[in-house]
């Protein structure tokens, strides 16, 4: 049901036995929201259409929530609320006027709400990736029924010990079981799980994951999609996690 990158200490063959164990928290059939979808990195953006050239004087950043991973979150959000699945969308600008402390601010954005809703299980940090090389933007994606969908990749942070996150692997568990329901879904759609020494505010619960939808390279319009099969699987997957 996928792959994991694994850049830790932690052999391969002790990940794949985690990688089989199911999430560490229980769902309940409630109207109190399950999910939170926020973004540290507010601001990244996409193309606005497939080009021939890459524009290097083009900036991938924007305020505007209809061209930025907020975009995203909102396509994820549309598709759990169908599913029933309650959902707290955070659009809070973390990343400008200053990019540096954009993760300090963005767990100050998140802390209250976890407070104030404990019924949330799954803690999600849209993003979107930028991978290029030599004025090459690159643009992964996957073709699902007829059209193209960013590929994702999770990340899952691990603990070397001074991250202060002992319950690393929870996430980690949870991460192999969205990527495997995605994977079910719409075979090619998840790049492999990066598993880095990452910290990424992933202490907070046993459900928090990083998610890049993704490149800077991908179109608007494959990362709305992208954001849209997201929530549809995750929506899926929690939905038959409910006792």
């Amino acid at each position: 049901g996928g792959q994991v990158k694994n850049k830790t200490e932690i052999s391969n063959s002790d990940l794949i036995k985690e990688s089989g164990y199911l999430p560490n928290f229980t769902i309940t059939d409630t109207a109190e929201p399950l999910v939170l979808i926020y973004h540290t990195h507010t601001t990244e953006s996409f193309e606005p259409y497939v080009r021939e050239h890459y524009d290097n004087s083009f900036n991938y950043r924007t305020t505007d929530n209809t061209k930025n991973v907020v975009m995203v979150g909102d396509a994820i959000q549309a598709e759990l609320e169908a599913q029933g699945i309650g959902v707290v969308h955070a659009t809070d600008i973390h990343d400008y006027p200053s990019y540096n402390g954009s993760y300090g601010r963005s767990r100050e954005t998140i802390l209250p709400i976890l407070q104030k809703y404990p019924s949330i299980k799954v803690v999600l940090d849209i993003h979107r990736d930028a991978i290029s090389s030599e004025g090459c933007a690159y643009q992964p994606f996957a073709e699902i029924d007829g059209k193209e969908a960013s590929q994702i990749m999770i990340i899952s942070g691990c603990d070397d010990g001074t991250l202060g996150m002992p319950n690393y692997i929870d996430n980690f568990h949870f991460a192999c079981t969205l990527q495997q329901q995605l994977e079910t879904d719409y075979p090619g759609f998840t790049r492999p799980i990066l598993f880095d020494y990452r910290h990424y505010n992933q202490d907070l619960t046993n459900g928090s994951l990083l998610i890049e939808i993704g490149s800077h390279g991908n179109t608007l319009q494959q990362s709305q999609y992208a954001g849209q099969l997201l929530g549809r699987s995750l929506g899926q997957l929690l939905n038959s996690m409910k006792r």
